[in-house]
């Protein structure tokens, strides 16, 4: 069977829509002509320090199952009207850009999807490669959604996540959603874990922020159990309509692993080993800071005012703890802290010895050993005595941000087996 795959990006702003929400109308469009699509839409969330990213940086993209060319030229109609009709142009951050592509996803194509998570894909070059592969770009103003586009349509699955969407009625958006608490209480004690990031605490994880269509989101392992989820939670507006998406959220797809400080680079995201330098401190804002080192160098690192409560865990560590840090590089050259995993507590201090009178001796100089102000008994030993500390903190264990502040492809621990660390 012939397939045409449709990659959307870029089409929302700050002040509204939503790219899924695009997809969705389209593809309800779709099947009432007779058009479906073949498995569930997918959503691609891309490298989470791109510099024009409109907000959570993803792009979609489906498959559908072509019976005919008249199938192609309707599909492509109704695609193209919808994103002309329903993307935010009035936002000069937004340039959409739609993919059509027919042909098997080749190694290139899985190439240039890492390539778009990893790093920085200009437009040029996204028009360069669809070019090569024989895809048909559509740009609207500078078109940059087209990069999107094409990483979503040619990005692999290994691991992946489903995210159930509710939206709204349209004259609903920007006002404050009602979705009642006790239902996404019970919804996450009845479905957790395979359902997860629901909540935390008072705040309610599955309600966006943005005046967007969204009424909500559910993240599950499965689709089958985002059907029990929906039934459980309790809005109290309508729901015009719902979608499921197969994506790459939660799965620390963009995190790259890396054996040297050095090699790190600004706008990417890794995962990297080395030893605190100095001890974590704090500065206006509220935000944490320590200095991460290895071998070949440097970096700062910063659990941010956001991260809440996780400054707390981060202000436990101290100078000469091993970890290994997962996270990324942005604006200012710092380490952005998404979880980290202890190595090696250093769990040693050096002090003063203790005279024989049984008080504390005092340094006599450089080189000169200790003297006892009690006493005035003198050592010429000039070498502090070790003393081992309990840590609040365990080696090997995980510790990351909370839910509130999590990035959308940042796996967390509930998914991970830790076993395997």
């Amino acid at each position: 069977m012939n397939f045409l795959y449709v990659g959307i990006d870029d089409t929302d702003s700050p002040d509204g829509m939503c790219t899924t929400f695009l997809a969705s109308t389209i593809i309800n469009e779709l099947n009432k002509n007779n058009i479906e699509i073949t498995g569930f839409p997918r959503l691609i969330r891309l490298n989470p320090f791109a510099r024009f990213k409109t907000r959570g940086n993803g792009g979609v993209s489906f498959k559908i199952a072509i019976n005919s060319d008249n199938d192609i030229d309707l599909a492509k109609e109704i695609i193209l009207r919808n994103v002309s009709e329903l993307s935010m142009f009035d936002c000069d951050n937004t340039n959409p850009g739609v993919v059509f592509y027919q042909g098997d996803i080749t190694d290139e194509m899985v190439d240039y999807a890492f390539h778009a998570i990893y790093d920085i894909i200009t437009i040029e070059e996204a028009e360069e490669f669809a070019s090569k592969i024989g895809a048909e770009i559509h740009k609207f103003k500078k078109g940059r959604g087209i990069i999107g586009s094409i990483a979503a349509i040619s990005c692999p699955l290994d691991d992946y996540t489903y995210e159930l969407l509710a939206y709204r009625h349209k004259d609903k958006y920007g006002t404050v959603r009602q979705i009642d608490y006790d239902s996404v209480v019970k919804m996450d004690k009845e479905t957790y874990p395979e359902t997860f990031e629901n909540i935390d605490g008072k705040y309610l994880a599955i309600e966006p922020k943005t005046p967007c269509p969204v009424l909500y989101g559910i993240r599950s392992n499965s689709p089958e159990v985002l059907d029990i989820a929906r039934d459980i939670v309790i809005p109290n507006e309508e729901i015009v309509d719902y979608c499921i998406f197969k994506t790459n959220q939660h799965t620390d797809m963009h995190i790259q692993n890396v054996d040297n400080i050095s090699d790190m680079k600004q706008y990417a995201c890794y995962k990297v080993k080395g030893t605190l330098i100095d001890n974590p401190h704090v500065i206006g804002g509220g935000h944490m800071f320590f200095t991460l080192a290895d071998d070949s160098g440097e970096i700062e690192c910063a659990a941010y005012e956001p991260t809440k409560n996780f400054r707390k865990t981060v202000a436990k560590l101290r100078k000469g703890d091993s970890l290994e840090l997962y996270g990324g590089i942005g604006e200012q050259n710092t380490f952005n802290i998404e979880k980290f995993q202890v190595l090696k507590l250093n769990d040693v201090i050096y002090e003063n010895p203790i005279c024989k009178c049984g008080k504390r001796m005092t340094s006599a100089g450089k080189g000169k050993g200790f003297k006892c102000k009690n006493c005035g008994a003198k050592i010429t030993d000039d070498n502090k005595v070790a003393k081992k500390i309990n840590r609040e903190l365990i080696n090997g264990k995980f510790y990351e941000t909370p839910v509130s502040a999590r990035r959308h492809l940042s796996k967390p621990l509930i998914r991970m087996d830790l076993n395997k660390y």
